[in-house]
């Protein structure tokens, strides 16, 4: 896997270089010390991988990576040092199509390098959702909607990935509060960046974005952001669980293990709404919740960062709706009032 490195600091350039020499099949494609350059060079020469700095001279790693997802598009991984300082910056540079974020590895006076292990773990996932795996060898128009809706309140089950924080922001900032539904959603980003998520989201949507905590049950007008590395499900109470498995998921925390778990075990009715993303999580687990009667929301093409996990959808028959994301949030709001109605039918 040819993997690019981006940043100013070339401290910072050496200790990734010594991480990524690490992995025989990996090679440096090339270096760039600034937003700018590296641009120029994506577009010369496109690699498998960026690691993607933020905060550098004439043009930002946000900036370089929506132009390169523009004009060059590829893999890019944002490496950083700044993160909580930069909150805003990781999460635009991911709505622009950046895959994950980590923190920047450190090269110690004694020549070792401390945080390696965590960024190629981050390569390494990648390299699977791009076909370039490590080698270290060389709401439902059915009836189940009456059926259960008395048993608690709508869940609205959001999976993301890649540009996934922008349209999240776009959905909640025109989602009305108060709504009388509980919204949880499963964002491909490692735990440490979790709660700079939610906050990052309640700031611009006006919206309490929560932490989803272990034990707890989302009620409704509630916001919930899956927070670890393992998978969130609902245990038979429809409470909060965070589980290891599947142990060798690509995608964690898992979209489609949560919205399967959903189907399981929320006592509720259901709507499931899929968002941009690489890959295919979140495809089986949509229509595991058409099939169970429930509606369903996949992201158009148009206006997906990376149209893979929608499109994944849309080809299993998973998607009731296939909308753009300016019409998503005014979906949802509908799909409330039809459960709604048919509870005080009841």
């Amino acid at each position: 896997m040819r993997i690019a490195i981006v940043n100013d600091v070339r401290l910072a350039v050496e200790a990734l270089r010594r991480v990524v020499s690490q992995i025989p099949s990996y090679e440096i494609a090339w270096v760039a010390y600034d937003g700018e350059e590296a641009v120029a060079k994506c577009a010369a020469d496109v690699p498998d991988v960026i690691l993607m700095d933020l905060v550098m001279p004439r043009m930002n790693g946000a900036e370089a990576t929506r132009k390169i997802m523009r004009d060059s598009p590829c893999a890019i991984l944002i490496v950083t040092a700044t993160v909580d300082e930069n909150a805003g910056m990781v999460f635009d540079a991911m709505g622009s199509g950046a895959l994950d974020v980590v923190q920047t590895p450190i090269l110690g006076p004694d020549g070792n390098v401390a945080g390696g292990n965590q960024l190629l773990a981050k390569i390494a996932t990648i390299g699977k959702l791009i076909g370039k795996p490590e080698s270290r060898d060389q709401i439902g128009t059915g009836s189940r909607d009456s059926a259960r809706s008395t048993a608690n309140s709508l869940l609205v089950a959001i999976g993301a990935s890649t540009g996934g924080p922008k349209a999240l922001a776009d959905i909640l900032a025109e989602l009305p509060h108060g709504l009388p539904a509980a919204i949880v959603i499963v964002q491909h980003l490692d735990m440490q960046f979790a709660a700079s998520l939610a906050t990052w989201l309640g700031t611009l949507t006006g919206h309490d974005v929560q932490i989803a905590r272990e034990g707890e049950r989302p009620v409704a007008g509630g916001v919930y952001l899956a927070t670890t590395n393992d998978h969130l499900v609902f245990t038979k109470a429809s409470n909060f669980k965070y589980h290891p498995d599947p142990a060798d998921y690509p995608y964690r925390p898992s979209v489609d293990v949560f919205f399967k778990s959903a189907v399981k075990n929320w006592t509720g009715s259901l709507l499931g709404v899929l968002l941009t993303g690489m890959g295919s999580d979140g495809a089986e687990g949509l229509l595991a919740i058409r099939q169970a009667g429930w509606h369903t929301i996949a992201q158009d093409r148009d206006t997906s960062i990376v149209y893979g996990m929608p499109k994944a959808a849309a080809d299993r028959g998973a998607a009731a709706e296939i909308l753009p994301i300016g019409r998503i949030a005014r979906a949802i709001t509908n799909r409330i009032k039809v459960v709604e109605k048919r509870k005080a039918e009841s």
